[in-house]
């Protein structure tokens, strides 16, 4: 197993449960990128930003607020205090307790069977990549060359920024850009194409209008030409429609992807093709050398978001597969992806767009927040679910908008995964009053066409002299 993250975690522990030989190799910190400096921090920043924003919104519930602060210093504090409380879950003690030998080291393949580790021959009858990805920096110039903040970097702030200049709005990007506006930043967004570009258009505008009532200046459709220090400043030279100018800021943070981290696994020595997106890899996640699986961030599979909870699950096949030959399939229809922004954007399967493509005739069911009794209740009206069937009512894809999307996300997945029909989920019991009320009522509108219909309407008449 060569990456400690969160796919080669889920693997080695698995694949120790079973009674195998297990050697796990680790260059950096156990848990990886996501629960060091990626997800996990993130998300403890963006609830500190949350709270931070209930406080000033807390007047139209009947909630005075008193003057409040935000001690960064503290917030930092937190945010090491929550990674330090699930470090032990993710320990070398306790995977060498789960009997797994831990190795630190950095892992480099020298034929197609060993991996050389701090001058050791590993040889294993299969080999599992979970490598991950780290930051993508992009060729604009001068960014090389002045400070800048990544995903990984940020939560090493001692301070709130003044001015915040974020390059990229895609999901990490958004996310944070929110984060740090609620924290008292100002906060710009530059973008070259479109934000959240990928994701439902319909549902993407609602989380750009929010972002922008809050304060966030979204700049879409620029080109960066230069980026310079300017003393104790940052400035970003941009060009558009509008014309040429100079944004000033006190911080840059670069989120414009990842990139896979296998520049010194020495792929080629082990027969293994990678592309520029990372290890290529089939169905079974198995590479072009069959002893060898990759997962997680570090493979290269088209219109797969990277995320923790994908090499979860990827390490779950790759387990299936090598040690008990099931035929196991990747299928990226039933991988759910979210933006963590308020009001939270999740969506699985196929898009409206996709969908129309690949199915023709679709029907396209929406229900929304503002017609939620929790929502009314919380205040967050903000959103709606939509969600694409085929003509016979097959679930294609879903798309949520609104609080808690990526909590009620999981049941739209799992009838995608389970290949269920929107009978299922319309007949589903729900908490009252609960959110996911919002995709039980998108999902009965599928039958309402259906009681307008002139046909239909005669034979409940004709039904109903017999009652």
């Amino acid at each position: 197993m060569i990456g400690a993250g969160a796919g080669g975690l889920a693997a080695a522990a698995a694949a120790a449960a079973f009674g195998v030989n297990v050697v796990l190799v680790e260059k950096g910190r156990m848990g990886g990128e996501s629960r060091n400096c990626g997800a996990l921090p993130s998300k403890v920043l963006m609830a500190v930003a949350e709270r931070a924003h209930a406080m000033r919104d807390g007047a139209r519930f009947g909630v005075k607020p008193g003057r409040f602060g935000v001690d960064f210093a503290a917030v930092r504090a937190h945010v090491r205090d929550v990674i330090g409380a699930v470090a032990p879950q993710d320990s070398r003690e306790r995977f060498k307790g789960l009997g797994v030998r831990v190795i630190e080291g950095e892992a480099r393949f020298t034929d197609r069977q060993t991996v050389a580790v701090n001058g050791y021959a590993i040889k294993a009858r299969r080999f599992v990549i979970a490598t991950g990805s780290s930051p993508a920096v992009p060729a604009i110039p001068g960014v090389a060359e002045v400070p800048h903040l990544t995903n990984e970097t940020v939560f090493d702030l001692a301070d709130c920024p003044r001015h915040l200049i974020v390059i990229g709005a895609g999901s990490v990007g958004l996310e944070l850009a929110q984060t740090f506006r609620r924290l008292g930043a100002e906060v710009t967004v530059l973008e070259a194409a479109t934000p959240l570009a990928g994701e439902d258009a319909e549902c993407a505008a609602i989380v750009l209008d929010a972002l922008t009532r809050e304060g966030v200046k979204l700049r879409s459709g620029v080109t960066i030409t230069q980026v310079r220090r300017a003393l104790a400043r940052l400035q970003v030279d941009i060009s558009s429609e509008a014309g040429e100018e100079t944004i000033e800021g006190t911080h840059i943070l670069v989120a414009v992807g990842r990139a896979p981290n296998v520049e010194d696994l020495d792929l080629d020595a082990a027969g293994i093709r990678y592309e520029i997106n990372g290890i290529v890899v089939d169905r079974r996640l198995r590479t072009s050398n069959k002893r060898v699986y990759a997962i997680g961030d570090v493979t290269d599979i088209n219109g797969l978001p990277k995320s923790t909870h994908l090499a979860s699950h990827h390490a779950g096949l790759v387990v299936r597969n090598a040690l008990f030959r099931t035929r196991v399939k990747a299928d990226r229809h039933a991988v759910p992806a979210v933006t963590y922004t308020d009001p939270e954007l999740a969506q699985v399967g196929l898009i409206e767009d996709e969908a129309r493509a690949h199915a023709g005739v679709i029907r396209v069911l929406r229900w929304p927040y503002s017609e939620n009794d929790r929502a009314q209740v919380t205040g967050a009206t903000n959103g709606h679910v939509k969600i694409v069937t085929d003509r016979r009512g097959d679930i294609l894809g879903a798309t949520i908008v609104g609080a808690a999307a990526a909590e009620n996300i999981a049941a739209w997945a799992l009838a995608i995964n389970q290949k269920l029909n929107i009978e299922a989920l319309a007949g589903v019991i729900v908490p009252y009053p609960s959110y996911a009320e919002v995709g039980k009522r998108a999902a009965m509108t599928y039958f309402t066409h259906g009681l307008t219909s002139p046909l239909v309407r005669r034979i409940i008449g004709w039904l109903r002299r017999f009652g």
